[in-house]
């Protein structure tokens, strides 16, 4: 027997008699909270299992919709992926202003981080090739990207060598990389960073002990 769909509502609801019809504004927002709890669920599955490993019925079972609107709002994986994307470039973006001083960046980048370990993994998972893109046009796009925010990273590094902010007695390539990969450890390594220190990873504390060691690792010695 062929059942057909009446409405987005019927989508999110089924089973769910007969009711008055919602206001414009009513179903306006509805809509946008379930946009938002099918980002947050795809967030969570996409860090737990990869982009491969994630299944949109898994992603639904999260949000507890059906899985139908998965495909009517992004139209399937591959556009929750692309907004997911879209969303942690623009938090990156806000992260800090050019008078940022450089142990303030390191406390924003790993709170930001730590904060969103779900957001996090999947970054992991983006670099380790796990998610792909649209198309070959839409890959390269993001690969020159992120080739450009690399060398704007270091030439603000190198900027701070100049000031005298970051020590430059190593290369200010690597100053970066070293930064990231402290920043990243409480995601890619939970198990070290917690024999190392003792404690959550993810906690004030933890976060608190990363940050000043980094500020001294890098910074310029008076």
């Amino acid at each position: 027997m062929t059942v057909v769909i009446q409405s987005v509502e019927e989508l999110g609801s089924p089973g769910i008699g007969a009711r008055r019809a919602p206001r414009p504004e009513d179903r306006g927002q509805a809509a946008e909270q379930t946009r938002e709890r099918i980002l947050t669920a795809a967030v969570a599955e996409f860090g737990a299992k990869g982009y491969a490993g994630a299944r949109t019925a898994g992603i639904a079972a999260r949000a507890g919709v059906n899985q139908q609107l998965i495909s009517y709002y992004f139209g399937g994986k591959q556009g929750l992926l692309d907004e997911l994307r879209r969303r942690w470039q623009e938090l990156e973006a806000g992260l800090v202003t050019p008078d940022t001083s450089f142990a303030d960046s390191i406390g924003a980048h790993l709170d930001a981080t730590l904060d969103n370990p779900d957001w996090a993994r999947l970054t992991v998972w983006q670099a380790l090739g796990d998610c792909p893109f649209t198309d070959e046009a839409d890959g390269r796009q993001y690969l020159d990207r992120q080739r450009a925010k690399m060398a704007d990273s270091v030439e603000k590094i190198r900027q701070r060598q100049e000031n005298g902010e970051v020590t430059d007695e190593v290369d200010a390539r690597f100053a970066l990389l070293t930064a990231y990969a402290v920043v990243f450890a409480p995601i890619t390594m939970p198990h070290f960073v917690r024999a190392l220190f003792g404690d959550d990873p993810l906690s004030t504390e933890t976060r608190t002990e990363l940050r000043n060691q980094l500020i001294k690792l890098l910074g310029r010695s008076s």
